[in-house]
């Protein structure tokens, strides 16, 4: 998943994701929704994240959304995020944005 972020996010979002940073309501909402990898890269003023997820375990949309927004330390995490990032042109009413994958050096001849 892509998201463009403003500069700022470089400075006081990185501090934010450091070990013991998120809330422990943020990491168990993580978990609970089957991620069992989750890492978030920056570069310039692009973050790219990287995510493995049990789909056994993953909830629909809209339950996430009603579960996460009423969960008021995930609810806070997400807006305070949500700061930090600017929508991309293609995904106007999107923070994270799913991306293609084109190409995969294990399916090249």
């Amino acid at each position: 998943m892509l998201a463009h972020c403003q500069r700022r996010a470089a400075t006081s979002g990185l501090r934010v994701h450091e070990p013991g940073g998120p809330p422990a309501a943020v990491n168990e909402a993580i978990r609970a929704d089957g991620v069992t990898v989750l890492e978030i890269w920056l570069v310039g003023d692009r973050m790219f994240m990287l995510m493995e997820q049990d789909t056994d375990h993953a909830p629909d949309p809209e339950t996430k959304r009603a579960r996460d927004s009423a969960n008021p330390d995930v609810a806070a995490w997400d807006a305070l995020m949500a700061s930090f990032q600017r929508p991309l042109p293609c995904a106007p009413d999107q923070t994270w944005v799913e991306m293609e994958r084109i190409y995969a050096l294990s399916e090249q001849p």
